[in-house]
């Protein structure tokens, strides 16, 4: 959007994050463009690392960069645990922007998944393969252990601090939990996972459980708990809601490539993923993917006028 492209060109991200003012600002931004149901807070998923004594910076054309890495378990004894207030002011972006959108629209919360976390604190950014991740976790599973333990250490009330500031639900994102194994998902992460879950919900608070290219294991993914399943858009949204039970409601799950398209076939697109959804009660359409820059905002804004249109026709 161009307004946060301009905010931008005199900030960073972290410079963003880490000013109540400007995260609320940026948090209203697509609220007022685009007209959607609920806004969700304009912050990083790394911003944990930072108080448990890690290093994380953005370079351009890299991503993230985190330093030192996490390699061994000598490595996960340093981290700390007990600097979670340090990230308070998420709760105060929160809450500025809760009053500023004046109870238009809920703002959601999040954090992201242990697996998630550890594989950007082993590799030291962003990864193709996770070979160090999963030589840390195949090699040494106590000091695996002990890193998702502290993980979820400072999950927990890093969540409850933004619930404190007002947020209505926290999503949790396991954005890197595709790339293994389900017998491995099950063993190493499962029980983080649904230790962070329970506990957030222990706190008052839906839980949004979302990963990407966990289709082959979406079952046991979402025995880890929640209120909602986010799904991908690589998953048929009818089908995958199938497997784990109309009981869970499911967020999802357009392509975000999708808003590319020409508005005809972008409104086929919209279509199916609703008639997938046949109407039950629990279904939260959303993209199944994070938006990428150079998508037009009008095209944004043209999917929530066809999803609001289509739930007001009538049908058998």
């Amino acid at each position: 959007m161009a307004d946060y492209r301009s905010l931008r060109r005199s900030h960073s991200i972290l410079d963003l994050c880490k000013t109540p003012r400007l995260a609320a600002e940026v948090t209203q931004q697509p609220v007022e463009a685009l007209d959607v149901d609920a806004a969700i807070i304009f912050a990083d998923l790394l911003l944990p690392l930072e108080p448990m004594g890690l290093g994380v910076e953005f370079v351009a054309g890299d991503g993230p960069r985190i330093s030192p890495p996490v390699r061994v378990a000598a490595d996960v004894g340093r981290l700390a645990t007990d600097r979670v207030a340090e990230l308070g002011y998420v709760a105060e972006s929160i809450a500025l922007a809760r009053k500023n959108l004046g109870g238009r629209v809920p703002v959601i919360g999040f954090v992201g998944a242990p697996f998630t976390l550890a594989s950007y604190m082993i590799e030291g950014g962003s990864s193709r393969h996770y070979a160090r991740t999963k030589h840390l976790m195949w090699a040494e599973p106590e000091a695996w252990q002990d890193l998702m333990e502290r993980l979820v250490e400072v999950l927990v009330p890093y969540a409850a601090s933004q619930l404190a500031g007002g947020a209505a639900a926290i999503q949790v994102f396991d954005s890197w939990v595709g790339v293994l194994a389900p017998s491995d998902y099950e063993r190493f992460v499962l029980p983080h996972s649904r230790e962070l879950v329970r506990r957030i919900r222990a706190e008052g608070s839906p839980v949004i459980h979302f990963g990407t290219g966990n289709g082959t294991f979406l079952e046991v993914f979402n025995s880890a708990g929640g209120d909602v399943l986010g799904l991908d858009w690589r998953v048929d949204l009818g089908s995958a809601w199938a497997r784990v039970g109309h009981g869970v409601a499911v967020q999802g799950n357009l392509d975000p490539i999708a808003l590319l398209a020409p508005l005809p076939a972008l409104k086929a697109k919209v279509h199916a993923i609703l008639d997938s959804a046949a109407a039950r009660p629990g279904h939260i359409f959303n993209l199944g993917h994070g938006i990428i820059p150079e998508t037009p905002v009008e095209n944004v804004r043209a999917v929530v006028h066809m999803v609001r249109d289509y739930a007001a026709e009538p049908r058998q």
